[in-house]
């Protein structure tokens, strides 16, 4: 019967002998610090993310994540998947309505906004006399609900400048600010 019990209790030493040396350990869970542990494989070479630790089971007040999930800190993507991040905003399109005339010191313009958001937008006209020279560059800072039109008028400078102008011609796009 003493036999039996040596060969039993030195079989038992050598399984625990065997589960160390292979880095397995009796802990059950896991542990953010304490005396290490924590159950399964801990070998030295296995890394799921860059926030576990390396090394076998000591770890006194170390932590070890062992999940597979993805730990994200970039300020572009939450839990939720969605993004944080504002994509540019298209330009707006620009029609001319009417030109400046000798009694009408602006010119009027459709601006639409084709963005799922309201904006600023800059408009700008030139002002060109019978030559098609450059009378005046006029522009326009106007806000443009989402998915919108808006009319706006361009002024000139002065209306004394109006006179000169014979014709209007407005950039195509208006740039958000």
């Amino acid at each position: 019967m003493q036999l039996r019990g040596r060969k039993l209790r030195f079989t038992a030493v050598a399984a625990l002998v065997v589960l160390s040396l292979t880095g397995f350990s009796t802990g059950r869970g896991h542990r953010s610090g304490g005396d290490g542990g924590g159950g399964g494989c801990s070998s030295s070479s296995q890394s799921h993310d860059s926030s576990s630790s390396s090394g076998g089971s000591s770890g006194a007040g170390t932590y070890r994540d062992y999940d597979d999930d993805d730990d994200y800190t970039d300020d572009t993507y939450d839990d939720s998947g969605s993004s944080d991040a504002t994509t540019p905003l298209q330009d707006a399109t620009v029609k001319l309505i009417d030109c400046a005339t000798p009694t009408d010191s602006y010119a009027t313009v459709e601006v639409t906004n084709p963005n799922a958001e309201g904006a600023n937008f800059t408009v700008t006209v030139d002002f060109l006399d019978a030559g098609s020279d450059r009378v005046e560059v006029g522009t326009a800072d106007e806000f443009v609900a989402a998915n919108e039109t808006a009319t706006v008028q361009v002024d000139l400078s002065s209306p004394g400048v109006a006179a000169r102008v014979e014709r209007c011609v407005a950039d195509r796009d208006a740039p958000a600010n």
